[in-house]
């Protein structure tokens, strides 16, 4: 199996309890894929300006409870 094709045609041969187990180890890896994103653009500096933006609301105190914001959502 080396392409996206083949790789559907073994998914859809495998038992739903199989299927089920591989749609959770592959939530997992992109939690992963995009914790190491996160990481890199930290580390890049690609998030600076939004943390600094972040930090100068909150010194504001121009921010909102989470649980106001998710309850007007």
């Amino acid at each position: 199996m080396t392409n996206l094709p083949e790789i559907e045609t073994a998914i859809k041969q495998l038992p739903e309890s199989d299927v089920r187990q591989l749609s959770v180890w592959l939530q997992e890896y992109l939690d992963q894929m995009w914790d190491r994103q996160i990481e890199a653009d930290l580390a890049s500096g690609k998030l600076d300006k939004l943390l600094a933006k972040a930090e100068a609301d909150i010194a504001a105190n121009q921010v909102r409870n989470l649980n106001e914001v998710l309850r007007n959502g």
